[in-house]
């Protein structure tokens, strides 16, 4: 288990937890972030800060220090 923000740019992995406080969690859950569900990284954005996943079919963009809050096993 890794933080997602750790993973490269390709990746897939299944998510295990979110973190964060809970206005945070359910924002995610709402969008299709909920454990068991596969991501794929798409790309990051150093100078921006920002992780871009796919989830579900849809793309999403966190912050890398959101992203470090939700835990993940590569696939």
């Amino acid at each position: 288990m890794t933080p997602l923000r750790q993973l490269t740019t390709g990746s897939r992995a299944r998510l295990i937890s979110l973190g964060g406080d809970h206005g945070f969690r359910r924002r995610l859950m709402e969008l299709g972030l909920l454990p068991g569900t596969e991501l794929r990284v798409v790309r990051r954005v150093d100078t921006a800060q920002l992780v871009e996943l796919e989830c579900r079919g849809a793309h999403l963009s966190l912050r890398q220090s959101e992203a470090n809050q939700l835990v993940v096993t590569p696939l």
